[in-house]
């Protein structure tokens, strides 16, 4: 846990001693589930190293993309959970090998009390959520499907830190709610635009 004290600069010693003694360190390869939407939440998530895809679950069994977490973010659902174990609303999927460090719940309501930068990285998650948040719903509101398609790639693009994106155009239609045939024929617009370039495993992003 010593290595990664980086990642939580204002967290005070005491509460990193209690992270690294109550807390257990996961290793999980990419495309695993690790909350999936209905199950009851035992253990708070933060992520070390890696990244993580939060998706929002339609009655028909669809995927919607929410946002992402980095590397010394903690799952928001997990934050505030108390011993009622309250059932998640979200699917938190790995998009790269992820080392994350699992605590349980009635060890984080209790740091809720005991410790004041506890509360307010907390808090800060939840603020950082909230606008992740009010960002996707602005571009599903008042934006088009060809706009919400860039800002999807924008955003995939930045939490990846890479141009090249595997990923295919039934994974996209999936995670923005439209149909493989409309996500192809506007990526074929960008590619004709000199914005992508479509690759045989993925997309390229030129200039968006």
């Amino acid at each position: 846990m010593k290595k990664y004290r980086h990642l939580f600069p204002n967290l005070e010693e005491g509460l990193l001693t209690e992270l690294e003694g109550k807390g257990k360190i996961m290793h999980v390869p990419s495309g695993t589930t690790l909350i999936q939407s209905g199950q009851h939440i035992k253990n708070t998530m933060i992520v070390l190293e890696g990244l993580v895809k939060l998706f929002r679950e339609g009655d028909d069994g669809g995927e919607f993309f929410m946002y992402h977490l980095h590397p010394g973010d903690g799952c928001a659902l997990s934050l505030i959970c108390d011993r009622t174990f309250r059932a998640s609303s979200l699917t938190a999927r790995t998009v790269t090998d992820v080392i994350v460090l699992v605590v349980p719940v009635d060890e984080t309501e209790n740091w809720m009390r005991q410790f004041r930068t506890w509360y307010l990285f907390v808090v800060e998650t939840y603020r950082k959520r909230y606008e992740e948040l009010l960002q996707t719903i602005d571009h599903i509101a008042f934006q088009n499907m060809d706009e919400r398609l860039e800002f999807y790639l924008r955003r995939h693009r930045d939490a990846q830190q890479t141009n090249i994106l595997k990923i295919s155009n039934t994974e996209i239609a999936q995670e923005l709610n439209s149909s493989r045939e409309v996500i192809s024929r506007l990526m074929k617009k960008l590619s004709e635009k000199g914005k992508v370039k479509l690759l045989k495993n993925g997309i390229e992003i030129v200039k968006l």
